[in-house]
């Protein structure tokens, strides 16, 4: 699961059917999967909104 994170993250574009065979074979099922993926997107999705106007989370 982390290992999909990490790469999602940081290599989208090198995403592959593997990556999701590997977190069905670790005993994901397919709505697990989906759920995984939206939760990793969602954030990097938020970080980049929040970086492209210049906000900061610092007080």
């Amino acid at each position: 699961m982390l290992r999909y994170a990490l790469k999602l993250t940081q290599s989208p574009a090198e995403m592959v059917r593997a990556d999701v065979e590997a977190l069905r074979v670790a005993g994901f099922d397919d709505g697990d999967i989906l759920e995984l993926c939206e939760v990793v997107a969602y954030y990097a999705y938020a970080n980049r909104i929040a970086d492209g106007l210049g906000v900061s989370l610092e007080n």
